[in-house]
This record gives C-alpha cells, sequence and structure tokens, in this order.
C-alpha cells in the first residue's frame, strides 16, 4: 500500500509536503565553513548570500530545507509528524533529492541544502537512504555547496562517520532541555542515544584537525562543525536550566550553535504546557535565550551570572546585558579610557566590534562621547554605565529603579512580529500566492 502511495505521488507533491513539514526545524545555520569548490564541480560554500540562514560573516543565504520522509516510528508529542497523527506521509528518494537540489541551484533559489527526517523502518535504514543521496550529489552529480544534515539518535557510528565526509554540519536534536522532559515527551528517544553521537562526531573531528595538519589534502569531517536544538515552552524547565544545559554543551562537546525553538501547539496533548494555554509560542522568551546564548559565545559570560535558582528566569521587558548591569551597578559607571576589553564587553550598548574599537583607538588620545557613537556604541544604553574623562554624558543616578525606567522608556527594538504573533514560515510555494514585499517580510519574522 505505502509502496503504491509513492507511485502515484508527484515530486512536487513530495515537495509540497516534505517542505512543510520541516519548517518546525530551525537549527539550519551554515556558519562556519569557508571551502571552496575544486572547478570541476557544481557550487561552493565560500560566502555565499540570499536568505533564510547565515553566513559566518552573518549574511543571509539560502537553503533547500527539506524532510527525507515524515514517516516516522516514534510517537513524540509535540511532533507533528508523530506516528499516531492522521497526516498525509510520503518520502523521497535519493535520486529525486539530487534533483531537487541541482534544480534548485541552478535556479538560483539556493545555495545548499539542509537535510532532516523522519525514522523510516529505524534510525539506520533511514540513514542508509540519506548517506546514499548525499554520495549521489557530491560524487554523482559533483555538488560542492553547502550541506547541513540531521543525525538520528541511535544510528550506527560507521555511518555517522562515513556521514561526516559528506556533510558540512550534522546536528543532533537535544529536543528538550533535560531528561525528564524527555522522557515525559518523547518516551522513544533517550539521552544516551542523543549524546553519544554527539560525542562521536566531536572526537572524529578533532582526528581530522590532526590529519589534515599531516596530510593537506585529506578529507574533512564534518567543517563548519556541529550544531543542537532544543524546544522552548513544552515542558517546565526555567531559563537558568535551559542555559546551564547549552552551557555545558558548548563546553563538553563544542557545539558550534545551539538553536531555541518555542514551541508551536501542532497537537492537542494535555501534558504540553503550551497547549493548555491559549497563548501562542513563547518568541519572546525564545528571543531573550538567544540574546543570552550570544553573551555565553561572544561576552565571557557565565550561566551562573545571568541567572540563578532566586531568579530562573529573564526578564521579557529587558535583554540579558541591561539585567545583568541593572543587578551589578557596584561595578559601574566604567572609564572608557581605562577599562580592559572583557569589562567593556559587559556595558550595555558596546558589542565585540565596538569595544576592539575603542580598545584601538585610545592609543592614541582620550575618547569623548562623540567618539563613542562613531564607532558604533549605542549611547541611548551606554550613558548610564559609561565615564569619559572621569565625567558621565550628563547627569545620572545610579539607581536600579531610575535607570530601569528610563531604559524601558527607550522601548527596545523587539524581533518584528512579535507583537503581532503569525506562526508561519516562508515556503518555497509563496511567490505563487504573495508579492514580493510581503514575502520579504515573512522571512524578516523569522
Amino acid at each position: 500500500m505505502y509502496d503504491k502511495i509513492m507511485e502515484d505521488m508527484s515530486v512536487y507533491d513530495k515537495l509540497q509536503i516534505l517542505s512543510d513539514a520541516a519548517k518546525y526545524d530551525v537549527a539550519c545555520t551554515s556558519s562556519g565553513v569557508d571551502r571552496k569548490g575544486n572547478g570541476t564541480g557544481m557550487g561552493n560554500c565560500n560566502k555565499a548570500g540570499i536568505c533564510h540562514s547565515f553566513s559566518a560573516d552573518g549574511r543571509c543565504i539560502s537553503l533547500l530545507k527539506i524532510l527525507f520522509t515524515n514517516e516516522c516510528i516514534y510517537d513524540c508529542k509535540y511532533c507533528v509528524n508523530r506516528s499516531s497523527n492522521d497526516v498525509v506521509r510520503t518520502s523521497f528518494t535519493p535520486e529525486e533529492v539530487c534533483t531537487l537540489t541541482m534544480e534548485f541551484y541552478r535556479r538560483n533559489y539556493i545555495e545548499g541544502l539542509f537535510l532532516s527526517s523522519g525514522i523510516l523502518k529505524s534510525p539506520d535504514y533511514t540513514m542508509e537512504l540519506i548517506y546514499a543521496a548525499l554520495y549521489k550529489l557530491r560524487h554523482v552529480h559533483n555538488f560542492q555547496g553547502y550541506i547541513h544534515v540531521k543525525t538520528i539518535p541511535g544510528t550506527d557510528e560507521e555511518m555517522v562517520r562515513r556521514i561526516g565526509f559528506l556533510a558540512d554540519r550534522m546536528s543532533v536534536n537535544l529536543e528538550l532541555p533535560t531528561a525528564e522532559g524527555l522522557r515525559l515527551l518523547a518516551p522513544h528517544k533517550n539521552r544516551k542515544n542523543i549524546l553519544t553521537p554527539m560525542r562521536l562526531v566531536q572526537n572524529k573531528m578533532t582526528e581530522n584537525k590532526q590529519e589534515i595538519t599531516l596530510y593537506r589534502n585529506a578529507p574533512r569531517f564534518v567543517p563548519a562543525g556541529q550544531s543542537t536544538q532544543m524546544i522552548i515552552g513544552a515542558t517546565p524547565e526555567t531559563d537558568y536550566q535551559i542555559l546551564n544545559v547549552a552551557e555545558s554543551l558548548y563546553k563538553k562537546f563544542e557545539l558550534k550553535r545551539v538553536f531555541y525553538s518555542a514551541f508551536v501547539s501542532v497537537n492537542k496533548e494535555c501534558s504540553l504546557l503550551s497547549a493548555r494555554t491559549e497563548e501562542g509560542p513563547p518568541l519572546l522568551r525564545e528571543h531573550r535565550l538567544y540574546q543570552a546564548d550570544w553573551l555565553l559565545r561572544f561576552y565571557h559570560f557565565e550561566a551562573k551570572e545571568l541567572l540563578d535558582e532566586k531568579n530562573p528566569n529573564f526578564n521579557i521587558f529587558l535583554d540579558p546585558k541591561c539585567n545583568w548591569a541593572l543587578k551589578h551597578l557596584e561595578y559601574f559607571p566604567v572609564e572608557v579610557n581605562q577599562a580592559d576589553y572583557k569589562m567593556l564587553l559587559r556595558v550595555p550598548g558596546i558589542g565585540c566590534k565596538s569595544a576592539s574599537r575603542i580598545v584601538k583607538a585610545r592609543r592614541f588620545g582620550n575618547l569623548k562621547f562623540e567618539d563613542l557613537k562613531k564607532m558604533g556604541v549605542v549611547l541611548k544604553r551606554a550613558v548610564y554605565f559609561l565615564t569619559c574623562g572621569g565625567r558621565m554624558m550628563y547627569p545620572v543616578k545610579m539607581e536600579e529603579d531610575y535607570i530601569t525606567r528610563n531604559l524601558l522608556h527607550t522601548k527596545e527594538k523587539l524581533p518584528e512580529g512579535t507583537d503581532r504573533l503569525t506562526y508561519r514560515q516562508l515556503s518555497l510555494f509563496d511567490d505563487v500566492h504573495f508579492g514580493e514585499k510581503q514575502a520579504c517580510r515573512e522571512v524578516s519574522q523569522w
């Protein structure tokens, strides 16, 4: 019966189903790799840029984001493709994945492939099909563009190793922040099966770096590193718990990114917290977690500095760095002409680039507030925490309530769409129904 359904369904029909089914997987950033083509094939990974994902230099690039199949033997309560859901099921063949990728690339619609999947028969069976698709893309069609593959927990280690030499990035979804949440909502999965391939990829990447130093032409294993994704809001973990899990993953598994996906209620399950309320996905909470994650990776913060057991959740009205500064006014104001680089990074309104510019520029003379503005410092936040030559820009009360009121008055610009929630991702078929402006607006929301 299944084969009959597959025969009757066109590639276009499959693409509509499997591209839509992939929209809940947000871990598709393609940063960290600049592998160029060798001139004999098609595509490369050298700083490409259109939309949907982000390159290492911050520009958007497009990926064909699809599931290999939406068939699944698991019954995870948060997943639209759970085995008990009554949805139309289909699968690509390896040849169809190759055809779609190459044809979309030739038309300049995409610059790479993001391939995830449900589980057809077993993890090993599904990953063998994915391996066949990637092998043909690389060695038959000579595709040298970016490829990101989701690894299915429980897959044989040898298969993970083989796919790692074909993909630029691999990721294993952690799914939920804690083992308790996983047992509640995804009883067929366990933390050990998820962490084992993560460790395998980490170890193999380390070995591969050593091989490349000895043999310049050695094949590269997952050159863009690995990432993972956590669903936020389906289970009762606090921001403090989530941030500690992320910090641990960065330190122990050397992950490139941890992605946070606001839970979208696609199933009627009484055990899901968000399903018991009429509120939509916690997009603002997701936004705060991404800001905090940035502080962990680039601003030398630790999770225990940003939150604790007494204050386990972020203030939704203030970004995490402003909130930290207000709780630690004893460190401020900072003299911009004397503070070291790490302390400058802790000043709200100063980013990594502006901090570097400050350190370089003050070698040639004392800086003033007008100089800071030219360097990219956001003075509407920084003025409460900085002095130039021992003086503040204007008299300020170093009191938490006073500064908080003024910061809130500036009305931080939140991601477009958080005030009018539309939980919809741009699909490959939107140009049929929407104008260019509408399409671009929806891309910016996600």
